[in-house]
């Protein structure tokens, strides 16, 4: 009897194919979502939410700096997440399930791309408008399309929302310089220096050439302003700013052509103050900038008016007596150069007496009107006179006292009386000496203390005008 013969099985040449088993390229498109879809279909939990924070830490990130480095590390993870799903998902999935599982993985990825692919580019255009307006020198524009921006276009291309944000940002900073400058018009240097470092520092900024040149035309084109002083505040300063080789430097050429006007301007508005020194300053710095401008004449007439007008303003004030003395102008005295000089024939003066209460001051009451002036503006001539002292004796006569029978004797002097006469164009001292009124003596009968032995002469009229005529007279 024979042996039975036993077959051994046949064993299957590979383990049969598990209809979960994952995909590698299923695993690396559902990775590439960036939500840890990969991960989920190879049921590595951990790993899957550790794939969604790391790329929403990148995303944050990127989102809150705009660097460009955290954009290259946001590709760099989305590489490594990709390649480290398709790895562990080696050798699995059958053709069916490899299939099904590339379709879900494609459904949740596809939208995500797609959707970050069509942020991106409306981004681009985004920003290809905010660079139209910034090239344009349009800031309402600027800010109108940066509006368009939200959080998902800063996801998708944060560098370049950013780009727009510095352009806004450039734009809210010249709409200070722009207020800055427009408190300058009134004449307020601080502010427009102010405003004009404010151009300077955005103007540092690449890419802002535009806007800032279209907020200092705008500028420049409100001079001038309604205050020629104000007018001249501003390009004074202008003109003594320093260059800075760039657009700004337009400004010292515009201050050029309205300075003249608002010098002279603003001289003119001074003179109508009687604000003479400050008048004349203004007039005179035109004609040292200036002095091929069309308004020369102008400027050199009214620093001639303001010249007299300040002169005669001092010569009044020093003529200007307190009650009981001389005026200062005897002991100090100034020019007037509006003032005729002093010639032939008669020269109009200007009479006063060291006391208005003692004889002298009464003099000049005798002289005729063609000797007096009114006033500093129509004289030629100041006479000061000071107190009157006994001169020359010209005659002696006794006399009895009623009271005592006493017999004495009075001597009588001329009224002598020192004076200074100067020439007011000048300010010059044309004479100083004493002159002396002559006049009648010995009367039959005087009025006087007993014991008087001197007595003036009693001058006359003519006597008064022949002491003094040779002073006005010439």
């Amino acid at each position: 009897m024979s042996d039975p013969t036993y077959a051994l099985p046949t064993m299957p040449s590979s383990a049969p194919e598990d209809p979960r088993a994952p995909d590698p390229v299923a695993a690396a498109l559902g990775n590439a979502s960036l939500l840890g879809v990969g991960y989920l279909m190879l049921r590595r939990r951990r790993l899957a939410l550790a794939a969604v924070a790391g790329s929403a830490v990148l995303v944050f990130m990127l989102v809150t700096t705009a660097s460009r480095s955290y954009e290259v590390a946001v590709l760099v993870w989305w590489a490594a997440v990709v390649v480290h799903g398709w790895f562990l998902a080696r050798g699995g999935g059958g053709r069916g399930t490899a299939r099904r599982q590339r379709l879900v993985a494609l459904g949740i990825t596809l939208p995500v791309l797609l959707v970050v692919g069509l942020l991106r580019f409306d981004a681009f255009r985004i920003g290809r408008s905010v660079t139209e307006a910034r090239e344009s020198g349009d800031c309402a524009r600027v800010s109108t399309a940066q509006d368009r921006v939200w959080f998902g276009h800063r996801v998708a291309d944060a560098p370049l929302t950013a780009r727009g944000d510095e352009a806004v940002a450039a734009c809210d900073r010249l709409r200070t310089a722009r207020a800055e400058l427009s408190r300058a018009l009134t004449g307020d240097t601080e502010a427009l220096a102010d405003g004009f470092g404010t151009l300077a520092s955005v103007l540092a900024k690449g890419g802002n050439e535009k806007t800032v040149e279209a907020t200092l035309n705008g500028f420049l084109g409100r001079l001038p302003a309604k205050d020629p002083c104000d007018t001249a505040a501003v390009t004074d300063w202008l003109r003594d700013r320093g260059r800075s080789h760039d657009v700004l430097d337009r400004a010292a050429d515009t201050a050029a052509l309205t300075a003249p006007a608002a010098l002279v301007g603003c001289g003119d508005d001074l003179l109508a103050d009687d604000r003479w020194e400050e008048a004349r300053t203004y007039y005179e710095r035109l004609l040292d900038r200036y002095p091929g401008s069309g308004l020369a004449d102008r400027a050199r007439k009214g620093a001639r008016k303001a010249t007299l007008s300040a002169e005669l303003a001092n010569v009044s004030n020093l003529l200007s007596a307190e009650t009981g003395t001389q005026p200062e102008y005897c002991a100090a005295p100034a020019k007037y150069s509006g003032a005729k000089p002093m010639g032939k024939g008669t020269n109009p003066a200007l009479f006063y007496a060291s006391d208005e209460n003692g004889t002298a001051s009464g003099y000049p009451k005798q002289f005729p009107g063609s000797w007096k002036a009114h006033d500093a503006a129509d004289a030629v001539l100041v006479v000061c006179m000071g107190e009157d002292t006994f001169g020359d004796s010209v005659e002696t006569c006794p006399y009895r006292s009623e009271s005592s029978g006493a017999v004495g004797y009075v001597s009588f002097h001329k009224i002598e009386i020192p004076v200074k006469v100067y020439e007011l164009r000048t300010g010059r001292l044309v004479a100083d000496r004493k002159i002396q009124i002559s006049g009648t003596s010995c009367p039959s009968t005087i009025f006087t203390a007993e014991n008087t032995v001197s007595m003036y002469v009693d001058p006359s009229t003519s006597d008064v005008r022949s002491a003094f005529r040779p002073l006005v007279v010439r």
